[in-house]
């Protein structure tokens, strides 16, 4: 597993590394927190677009569009801090 540098519950974190590695087909073992998706795993903005949209329907949030999201870490605090402890268990 990855070294965790955020507070999110584990439940939160595995999702949305599942959520990201699968849209390039990255095992989730290889992302970081740190991981910048642009700079270092190669994604591009529909990318980005296409993560942002599978959050925001498993997670039952909406993420802004000037919401600063470049790293794994950015992804799995914002969905963290925006998600109701209930869903979390679910």
């Amino acid at each position: 597993m990855i070294a965790s540098t955020t507070l999110a519950p584990p439940a939160i974190t595995q999702q949305v590394l599942r959520i990201i590695s699968k849209r390039k087909h990255i095992r989730a073992s290889r992302l970081r927190v740190s991981s910048n998706l642009s700079r270092e795993l190669g994604f591009d903005t529909v990318d980005v677009v296409d993560i942002i949209l599978e959050l925001e329907r498993n997670f039952h949030i909406t993420i802004p569009d000037e919401v600063p999201l470049s790293t794994v870490g950015d992804f799995v605090d914002y969905v963290a801090s925006h998600t109701p402890q209930a869903q979390v268990a679910a």
